[in-house]
């Protein structure tokens, strides 16, 4: 993983980049165009900034420029030119085919194990039932937080979260760098 110092570099590079080709279109904008003007450029300079390496920077892009989206115009701006923009990196299918096999065959091992025990437990005292319907529930609601959530596995969504921590992080980290740096200018 990079270094959260060039994140913030990276970042701040290409959200400045998308700003000024969003200004460059539109002279007069109002304050609801720019405010999703400047969110939307955040998101797709983050997620550009990870150069396709994680599925949620994956998912912003793809959501940003899909087909129907109202904002596809104005992400493109942001991106650039198709010819500009950097190939994401994917991991290999096979691999992760392999693992989700190997995987698959030890929770069919584990789940004729749990049937076996729960056909002889009382219904009431079953905790691990209980925690594990919190587990879940918890785990939807961070599916539906993460962009790209709802297609990973417990694993892979732990990882990629902890990611989308950090990047929000140096996102927001960037911008308040930068609303101070405005203040003082303004005061001087």
């Amino acid at each position: 993983m990079r270094s959260p110092f060039s994140l913030k570099q990276e970042f701040l590079k290409k959200w400045i980049l998308g700003l000024q080709r969003c200004r460059s279109s539109k002279k007069n904008m109002s304050i609801f165009e720019r405010k999703k003007v400047i969110k939307l450029s955040a998101d797709v300079a983050m997620a550009s900034a990870r150069k396709g390496t994680t599925c949620w920077s994956r998912a912003l892009i793809a959501d940003a420029v899909k087909e129907g989206n109202a904002d596809k115009h104005l992400a493109e701006k942001i991106l650039g030119p198709a010819s500009e923009r950097q190939p994401t990196e994917k991991v290999p299918v096979g691999a992760m085919a392999y693992n989700k096999r190997i995987r698959s065959k030890k929770i069919l091992k584990r789940s004729s194990v749990i049937r076996r025990t729960i056909k002889f437990a009382p219904q009431a005292a079953r905790p691990s039932s209980i925690v594990k319907t919190l587990v879940g529930k918890r785990r939807q609601i961070l599916r539906s937080l993460i962009p790209g959530g709802e297609f990973m596995n417990g694993v892979s969504l732990i990882e990629e979260t902890l990611d989308y921590i950090i990047s929000l992080r140096a996102q927001v980290d960037v911008m308040r760098s930068l609303a101070s740096a405005s203040k003082l200018v303004n005061l001087n």
